[in-house]
């Protein structure tokens, strides 16, 4: 996975400007308002200062939208352009027009960056450390700072600072930025596939994960632009080393045989209903209903059903039951304890394909086998489909312990080649199994005799696929926005999660850290101390900002080490605490007495550990979570509306600042904060789901099942 950790870190160069455009231009402000004497218009100084956030929400409407017509990487290439061009303008500018000139074009450039760079990065990684890589742009995004800030100060020495030549230096980085773009990042494969340009994203494909066969992961991308509609269901299957007596008994034809590059068969999936086996006594009751599940608890459906992957339920020394499975049988529930909510066997006749993929000649002569071919790689749609005979990835490994499996639906259709559902199977090792004699029920009322081997609990995502059917050989390529698929129940509500946390981000109030942290620290006495080393107040001020932007760094080292660990959503459930502990601190010192020194410590510490903790959280997760949550098609559009929502707050509260500090005080803004925090963590408790590991098209399809709660089985594709 070397050279896709390579290609993130050149994409994160972007975020790496961020930092040092709000870095310098937070310094050169001091040496622009003296040269341009500033201080009598204070409108025209905020003007400077927030130009690029005014700028940055009038592009972002527009650049997501774009990039799905245009591709990502043209946009990372105009960012990198608009950066330079930038430097180059603030170095000649000879008035303030200018220098707001420059800020208008510096605003493209971060909008573009903050947009694009987490959704780039989301497509290119895959699902174990998409976390991980994507965290990496808030590293250096702090990273930028720190470095930037190192320059300021160093500056500052100086007795005649220049602060053109100061905030120009980000026209250097910009080039080795613009070389990479051009010459070394690749264009994201899940756009390449949007557009059906299969060759080129088999090739990029092969590139990130350093491997000849990507057809699998190839096969996922086709799958993603048709998610799961209203026939996606849940089923569960048992998972064991095949005997010879399985394979050859005529009883119990509902079981799926599985098998190996080169063995024969070597596993079946065998679909079950819980009854007459240990298997039964692992099941919850399907009497009530997921919903009255969830309002007991408060959460949304769809929090519960994405923790299922992460929990398990153990029954007894027996084995135990996938809660993903528990939490599925809710939500289809009819409250009758005799139906099975995994369907019947009708339809589960034909094999699923390889875990290994691939299988030899025998499999090829098997009847009911999917027909395959050794050179399959979804080269093309039109070579998808060759009669009754369809070609699918050898390859089934998608990631995060997930595979990407196929079953025939013609039984299930009588006969009339409707093509074939896909299976996104994700199996339980919590439920394996090693006990000397093991049997399991079938849907159809025979058991799976199990001899002395180990067998695992499975559950499988099932809808139909886009390969094999009618519609694969016409269909459509994504040509402009697709604003009807907004409308979708799972593009809502995953809508409702991003942009939540953009407004919550906000409400946080980390705005107001960024730019009156000095004033806090300052009337804390915190420069008075500084001031003793023999360093003039602007000098200490940017050795403070040195020093908070440096504490920030191993702060999100860590948070790099445990995304993919411990997961988005128990970070933020776990640092909002903290940063209500650090406003609660800075809220109520001033009803007590301390001494200067320790007065100016406890701000100190307070203001440093809130930004570092933040930096972990709130500060990177939500555009991590923004890039997973919605469906290729969409995807560009609904970051567009969240970037959008993150812009247009972060006004609101730099506007609104100035007359709330006025009215309340810094104690009770800071107060208000403490009440955007909590705010924050009820609704990550509530709503936010955990997405850690699992491939992007997954992720779509759980927000499909889970936001049709209550849903009659029968209008989802279940049978009774």
């Amino acid at each position: 996975m070397m050279e896709v950790v390579i290609i993130a870190l050149a994409a994160t160069i972007g975020n790496l400007l961020i930092g040092w455009d709000s870095s310098t231009i937070a310094g050169g402000m001091t040496y622009i308002k003296q040269e341009f004497d500033l201080e009598k218009d204070p409108t025209l100084e905020g003007l400077i200062v927030s130009m690029s956030f005014i700028t940055g929400t009038v592009v972002t409407i527009f650049s997501g939208t774009v990039s799905d017509l245009v591709g990502r990487r043209p946009l990372l290439i105009t960012s990198s352009v608009m950066y330079f061009i930038s430097g180059l303008v603030m170095l000649m500018a000879p008035n303030v027009t200018i220098v707001l000139l420059s800020r208008i074009i510096s605003g493209v450039a971060i909008a573009l960056a903050v947009t694009l760079n987490p959704l780039y990065i989301s497509e290119i990684a895959p699902p174990d450390i998409r976390g991980q890589l994507n965290t990496l742009t808030q590293f250096a995004c702090s990273g930028g700072m720190f470095l930037a800030y190192i320059l300021v100060f160093s500056m500052s020495l100086l007795q005649s600072p220049s602060w053109r030549v100061m905030l120009s230096v980000i026209s250097i980085p910009s080039v080795a930025y613009f070389l990479l773009t051009v010459f070394y990042l690749p264009e994201s494969p899940r756009w390449l596939v949007s557009k059906g340009r299969m060759l080129e994203a088999e090739k990029v494909l092969q590139r990130l994960r350093c491997v000849d066969d990507v057809s699998g992961e190839l096969a996922l991308l086709a799958e993603g632009l048709s998610p799961g509609g209203e026939d996606i269901t849940i089923e569960e299957y048992v998972v064991a080393p095949a005997t010879e007596i399985l394979v050859n008994q005529e009883a119990g034809k509902d079981y799926i045989k599985l098998y190996g590059p080169n063995e024969g068969v070597t596993m079946v999936a065998q679909p079950t209903n819980g009854q007459g086996s240990m298997l039964s006594r692992s099941m919850l009751s399907q009497h009530g209903s997921f919903a009255s599940q969830a309002a007991a608890s408060l959460k949304d459906p769809i929090v519960n059903l994405f923790g299922s992957l992460h929990e398990s339920t153990l029954i007894d020394s027996g084995g135990s039951r996938s809660m993903l499975i528990n939490n599925a049988n809710s939500i289809f529930s009819t409250g009758d304890p005799e139906a099975s909510p995994f369907g019947t066997s009708d339809n589960l006749r034909a094999p699923l394909i390889s875990f290994h993929g691939g299988a030899d000649n025998r499999a090829y002569g098997s009847k009911d086998m999917l027909g395959m071919r050794s050179n399959s790689s979804l080269r093309s749609y039109s070579s998808l489909v060759h009669g009754n005979a369809v070609e699918t990835p050898r390859n089934t490994n998608i990631g995060g312990g997930w595979q990407l499996v196929y079953k025939s639906t013609d039984d299930a259709m009588g006969g009339k080649g409707e093509g074939l559902q896909r299976v996104y199977l994700h199996a339980d090792p919590t439920t394996v199994s090693q006990s000397p004699h093991v049997s399991f029920a079938s849907t159809s009322g025979y058991d799976i005799p199990i001899d002395g081997g180990e067998a695992f609990q499975a559950a499988g995502i099932v809808s139909r696929s886009i390969l094999g059917t009618n519609d694969v050989l016409s269909m459509p390529t994504a040509k402009g926005p697709n604003w009807r698929a907004l409308l979708e129940p799972g593009v809502k509500r995953a809508l409702i999660v991003g942009i939540g946390l953009q407004i919550l981000q906000q409400a946080a109030g980390i705005n107001g850290f960024l730019y009156y942290a000095p004033q806090i620290l300052e009337q804390a006495g915190v420069g008075a101390l500084l001031s003793n080393l023999g360093l003039s107040s602007i000098s200490a001020s940017f050795l403070v900002n040195i020093i908070t932007t440096f504490c920030m760094l191993p702060c999100i080292a860590i948070a790099i080490r445990l995304m993919d660990v411990a997961g988005r959503r128990s970070i933020m459930l776990y640092t909002i605490p903290i940063l209500i502990v650090c406003l609660l601190v800075l809220v109520l010192k001033q009803f007590f007495q301390f001494s200067s020194v320790l007065n100016a410590a406890i701000s100190a510490i307070s203001v440093v550990v809130y930004e570092s903790v933040f930096c972990m959280g709130l500060g990177v997760i939500p555009n991590i979570i923004c890039a997973e949550i919605f469906p290729t098609s969409v995807r560009g559009i609904c970051i567009s509306l969240t970037s959008l929502t993150y812009w247009v707050c972060t006004l609101a509260v730099t506007l609104t600042f100035p007359y709330l500090l006025q009215l309340l005080g810094l104690s009770g803004v800071f107060a208000l904060f403490v009440g955007g925090c909590i705010i924050s963590w009820i609704f990550v408790y509530l709503k936010v789901p955990e997405t850690k590991g699992m491939p992007l098209e997954v992720i779509i399809e759980f927000f499909a099942i889970g936001a049709k709660p209550g849903t009659d089985p029968a209008e989802i594709g279940m049978k009774d």
